[in-house]
């Protein structure tokens, strides 16, 4: 599903530069949950921007589902993150003056489906998540678990290859964090491929591959204890 050879990324800092980057390897194959750690500045971040077309790498190869990732433009990015990759964020990214019912059904209006039919098919993704009942709800109304919640609802809507998570737990508390990360592994059961950035160890745990990044190169990649004895 994702695979990533010797990819470099460098940073222009004045006169030098900041290779962030070192020749990663990575191999992420259909239906994995994974979660990539590591300390703030370790890469994970650009990482993720570079899986998830939101920036580009230097050197190496990037294949998403079988498909070599090399001289889009902002256009072509847009039609591939809109194909395959949904997104969940920290900060959940949700529009204030739209209801979590609008906010779920927005990336369908890029795909041209009509007013009734994205409403129908958000109305079902917001159930999938336990918030069909919240649907007319904006999000200034909701709990902070509940918003994380229609941001995944919104990330799963356009049926993604990919759910790309950054810090999905990161604004919630460890109850709240908790349900939210076995929403994730439901919706992974199910077959979705998922990868999860987190600096938390009890988050990661909770994954089913653990994938660690320290000054740009990666450290250990294995199964957590829990699975290693399965």
């Amino acid at each position: 599903m994702i695979e990533i050879k010797k990819l470099h990324k460098s940073y222009p800092m004045g006169k030098d530069s900041l290779h962030v980057l070192k020749g990663l390897d990575l191999e992420i194959k259909e239906g994995e949950f994974v979660s990539i750690m590591g300390a703030s500045g370790s890469g994970k971040s650009t990482l993720l921007n570079i899986l998830g077309l939101l920036d580009t790498h230097d050197e190496g190869e990037y294949f998403l589902n079988g498909q070599k990732i090399e001289k889009l433009n902002e256009k072509k990015a847009a039609v591939l993150r809109n194909k395959f990759l949904g997104f969940v964020f920290q900060s959940f990214n949700l529009i204030t003056y739209k209801t979590a019912l609008e906010n779920v059904a927005m990336p369908l209006y890029y795909k041209g489906l009509g007013r009734k039919e994205r409403q129908e098919v958000a109305l079902d993704y917001l159930d999938k998540v336990g918030l069909k009942d919240w649907a007319n709800h904006l999000p200034s109304e909701l709990s902070g678990g509940q918003k994380q919640r229609v941001a995944i609802a919104r990330a799963l809507v356009t049926q993604p290859k990919v759910v790309l998570a950054d810090e999905p737990t990161g604004a919630l508390d460890s109850v709240t964090s908790g349900s939210v990360m076995e929403l994730l592994t439901k919706i992974n059961n199910e077959g979705m491929t998922i990868l999860v950035i987190t600096h938390e160890e009890e988050i990661a745990a909770m994954t089913k591959r653990i994938v660690r990044l320290r000054d740009g190169v990666i450290t250990s990649d294995v199964k957590p204890k829990k699975l290693q004895k399965a």
